[in-house]
């Protein structure tokens, strides 16, 4: 028999970036929060500290900090007619797990979405005329604007104390940022950090081809800092451990590092750890939540009803979780009806490499998250897809987390994958060389969702979410457009070697290579519960009780990193709660 706990104001699934702010944010309004996390407690001390988390095996092989797949997974195929098999080894994507999330192991990259990624659709008939999208392209505006979210990405900003320089500052454009940025009321709390050799050099080749570079906005301080919350940073001292791994240093924004420390000394605030959540238990109408079943630390089956539920996972498993709790109409590809699991999107990346004789000193060892150079010349409104053949954009970026030799050395063409010819490539490469990446936006397809497998289960019994997905002939397209114009570029600094890795026609989607955590959609917002499953204010059409924050919210991707969205929106869905929905909870949006 079920562990009944006692009733409570809010309960949050999940303890990363949007289940942290929530948390901040209704504890301030007074509310009674529990959250429930998968994973262990973290912080900095006793699970970042020097020299425990510079271990490259530990982080980038035995994935320390991120889930453990023999419990919990997605099935994954290309098409609908595919059998989906179970993702079992850390490849395409890294889910994280315990306090903090993906937002501890994260790289830092913050970026604001451009005022036209919000209206996709409408942007796109306007310009180019309503035929234009391919009939099988599923892209929605958002039901928001970046006027409606500019207080909240600078908000989220001055929390993490995201280092950068603002390129349109009320209206008025300053000299080296970002010239085509919504315009924002403040400049960024920290200014931007050092430029590595590779950064510096890509200002040249960059302003060369008539770009128009900026420093990369970052979350890794590069100054002492303390944000609005009383939590402090230290400055970045580009350890080069940053992607896959905790901050040792206090310098990169993380749930952990930024509001944690505030909530908890709360007492209105609980945190249990190691609580696998269910699922969201529903009244008999289903138009109601109740609050959630979860397995306690020592695997005994709970109950904690609650008056609010906010699902605040990793966006694959909100979507997960909204399905096997019967949360909307789970979507179907062939009468293309259906709100919940339609519009799966992920990230177009791609990456050109380097190489320079002895004289160049690239030292990529040494590194800082997020930051960087990069332009906005490709993405956008400035992509003209009537001449370039593909909708979206994308940016082209120098940027160096750091590299070492666990987390793999490249080396030029023609040299081997092993043997002394090998062990030569890499050591004339490994101080020598740097890369350039291209990241474009993915746009959303009738065919690529999310669903419950009829075959698998979790070791809760549970079914696994499936993922359909496959890249199709537009994303192909931009990838292999952008990654030209990166080798274009690079060409005016004189490599003595280069390679591309741009995607060739009829590519499939390779799960077994990195390429971004950036999965999005499946539970999107909208303006029609028909087609979305979130309303404006990322509030359930169909329970409104429950609130599921996060990149699942997205209808497709843009061509930035998701992080700084996802804040703002989830900045944006707190005031909805505290302001509308405590005053008189019921639907935000009437549908």
């Amino acid at each position: 028999m079920a562990i009944v706990k006692n009733k409570v104001d809010v309960v949050i699934v999940g303890m990363g970036w949007t289940g942290a702010i929530m948390a901040k944010e209704l504890t301030d309004a007074g509310l009674n929060v529990v959250a429930l996390e998968r994973g262990p407690d973290r912080d900095t001390q006793t699970d970042f500290s020097y020299p425990r988390v510079v271990d490259e095996l530990e982080g980038s092989v035995h994935r320390k900090y991120l889930q453990s797949l023999n419990q919990e997974t997605v099935t994954i195929r290309h098409g609908i007619n595919d059998t989906a098999v179970p993702y079992r080894q850390m490849g395409s994507f890294k889910p994280g797990t315990g306090v903090g999330g993906a937002g501890s192991h994260w790289s830092g990259a913050h970026f604001r979405a451009l005022p036209e990624d919000f209206k996709v659709r409408s942007n796109l008939e306007q310009r180019f005329g309503k035929n234009f999208i391919p009939a099988n392209m599923t892209v929605q505006d958002f039901p928001v604007t970046y006027e409606d979210l500019e207080p909240h990405f600078d908000h989220f900003e001055y929390v993490c104390g995201t280092s950068g320089k603002g390129g349109v500052i009320n209206g008025q454009i300053v000299e080296g940022g970002n010239p085509f940025e919504g315009s924002r009321k403040r400049d960024y709390p920290l200014g931007p950090n050092p430029s590595y050799l590779g950064a510096e050099w890509f200002y040249k080749a960059a302003r060369e081809m008539g770009y128009h570079p900026f420093p990369i906005p970052a979350s890794n301080a590069s100054a002492p800092y303390i944000n609005p919350y009383g939590c402090q940073m230290g400055p970045c001292n580009a350890c080069g451990f940053c992607s896959d791994y905790g901050c040792l240093n206090y310098s990169k924004a993380s749930p952990n590092v930024n509001i944690l420390p505030v909530l908890r000394t709360r007492e209105n605030f609980t945190l249990r750890t190691h609580a696998q959540v269910l699922k969201v238990n529903l009244t008999a109408d289903k138009k109601m939540a109740t609050g959630v079943s979860y397995l306690d630390a020592e695997g005994r089956e709970t109950e904690q009803p609650a008056d609010l539920v906010l699902l605040c996972a990793f966006s694959l498993f909100n979507v997960h979780m909204m399905l096997v709790s019967g949360i909307g109409t789970p979507y179907d590809p062939v009468s293309k009806t259906g709100n919940v699991g339609n519009n799966y999107s992920y990230q177009n990346l791609n990456r050109v490499s380097l190489f320079f004789d002895e004289t160049v000193q690239a030292n990529q060892f040494i590194g800082i998250g997020g930051a960087g150079t990069t332009f906005d010349d490709l993405n956008g409104n400035r992509n003209d897809s009537s001449k370039t053949g593909y909708i979206g954009g994308g940016i082209i970026w120098a940027r160096q987390p750091g590299a070492g030799p666990v987390r793999g050395i490249a080396t030029p063409p023609g040299v081997p994958a092993w043997g002394s010819e090998w062990k030569k490539g890499v050591k004339e490469a490994f101080r020598h060389s740097f890369y350039y990446e291209v990241q474009g936006s993915c746009m959303s397809y009738d065919d690529a969702y999310l669903s419950l497998d009829p075959t698998y289960k979790d070791a809760f019994g549970r079914p696994l979410l499936r993922m359909t997905f496959d890249w199709h002939d537009n994303e192909i397209k931009a990838s292999q457009y952008l990654v030209e114009k990166a080798t274009d570029m690079c060409k005016v600094l004189g490599p003595k070697a280069m390679k591309g890795d741009a995607k060739k026609d009829g590519s499939h989607y390779n799960i077994t290579q990195y390429q971004s955590t950036h999965t999005c959609g499946g539970a999107i917002m909208g303006s029609n519960p028909k087609t979305s499953a979130l309303n404006k204010y990322l509030q359930s059409w169909d329970v409104p009780n429950v609130f599921a924050p996060g990149a699942n919210a997205f209808p497709q991707n843009n061509g930035y990193n998701p992080t700084g969205m996802v804040g703002a929106l989830t900045y944006w869905c707190a005031k909805a709660v505290r302001e509308l929905y405590i005053k008189n909870p019921g639907p935000l949006v009437q549908a």
